[in-house]
């Protein structure tokens, strides 16, 4: 068995959850933070919500769901290298995309734009919020009463969260100091950079399976190109579908290489958790030369995959359901499910009103925006 690193998180130590319950006798803190996690409603709702693509365009593109398997399995892998706790950082990564809207980004910056008024909206801070909150199943509390270190590590998805503070956040850490301005442990740092990963890998195959782009085209960038260079001189004349797998899987490792050798020369001599935090910047990174290069990747895919005229046409159409339902929804509270319509008639602001309206909106899958749309609008 692996023993954990001195900068690991100690479930044994954990700093307890806001309300205080009796632990398992079977399954450590972490543990049971992931499996809350997964059983939670809006975990079950990421597989009707969209990663670039509308959910309805196509079966095998990937939603948020399988986005968030994928981040999940990435980021145990690197965990266990590092001599990290998988449980927490599995957790944590099953967590990162709870908050996110119907219709990918292009939902959120809707949102976004539409709650100016009333303090913004933040998917990092909604994950947060549905974890503390929303999930209203359990007879003692509100949320999931996940441990300090989940909450911590779902609030710094970006590293520390400082000057003005997402709504949410805010709201929240009124209650309940996540401490904010430090660096996330080693864990969450994983989840994050995980993210990253299977994105800049996926949104390549993605594009490639919508036509967008040929892999002629991406034979250019930095990384892919040498990938596909190692396939066919081990596989000359491979068809076409299996040479381009077997390339997005060398570009997928070549990301995991570069992370696990980086970060472990950035934690070595690290003796605990609190040493990672306060260490004021992250531990667990890509090296310099290849986070160049997958800048590089990624202005490649804004250009060619998330402004491609598809997708801007469908933006346009997504971006006309919010904001046609949120105003419908803040004027007509007796169309939302009868619990909702209860809590936005007792709001006694506008800022109250629109949170509630937002988280609603926030919460629904793709498929039903756009049926309450058709319906609504």
């Amino acid at each position: 068995m692996r023993t954990a690193a001195p900068y690991a998180s100690d479930p044994s130590r954990v700093r307890g959850r806001l309300f205080a319950e009796d632990e398992s006798a079977f399954r450590s803190p972490f543990q049971r933070d992931r499996d809350r996690i997964i059983h939670a409603s809006a975990f079950r709702r990421l597989k009707h919500k969209t990663q670039v693509f509308v959910e309805h365009e196509g079966d095998s593109f990937r939603t948020r769901l399988t986005h968030t398997i994928e981040v999940a399995q990435v980021a145990r892998t690197i965990a266990g290298v590092l001599g990290l706790n998988g449980e927490l950082t599995e957790a944590v990564a099953l967590a990162h995309d709870l908050g996110h809207t119907p219709f990918g980004h292009t939902g959120e910056d809707a949102l976004e734009a539409l709650m100016q008024p009333y303090g913004g909206f933040d998917h990092n801070a909604q994950a947060l919020k549905i974890v503390t909150s929303l999930e209203r199943h359990y007879a003692e509390w509100d949320g999931l009463n996940l441990t300090w270190e989940c909450l911590e590590g779902i609030a710094k998805h970006n590293g520390p969260v400082t000057g003005a503070l997402p709504f949410a956040l805010a709201e929240y850490s009124a209650r309940h100091d996540l401490e904010l301005h430090t660096h996330a442990s080693a864990e969450a740092q994983v989840a994050a950079l995980s993210d990253d990963i299977a994105y800049n890998n996926h949104d390549l195959h993605d594009g490639l399976r919508a036509g967008l782009f040929s892999d002629d085209d991406i034979c250019v960038l930095p990384i892919v190109g040498a990938a596909y260079e190692q396939v066919d001189r081990l596989y000359p004349g491979l068809e076409a579908k299996r040479r381009r797998h077997e390339a997005l899987r060398r570009v997928f490792g070549v990301m995991v290489e570069d992370v696990i050798d980086t970060s472990r020369g950035l934690l070595e001599g690290l003796g605990s958790v609190e040493e990672v935090r306060g260490l004021g910047a992250p531990c667990v990174q890509f090296s310099p030369a290849l986070w160049g290069d997958l800048k590089v990747i990624r202005k490649f895919l804004f250009t060619q995959m998330y402004r491609a005229p598809s997708v801007v046409e469908m933006r346009k159409q997504v971006t006309a359901v919010v904001e046609g339902l949120f105003p419908l929804y803040m004027e007509r509270p007796d169309l939302l499910p009868t619990e909702w319509a209860k809590d936005v008639d007792a709001a006694t602001t506008d800022i109250a009103r629109a949170r509630l309206v937002a988280d609603y909106i926030a919460g629904m899958t793709d498929r039903f925006a756009l049926a309450q749309a058709e319906v609504l609008l």
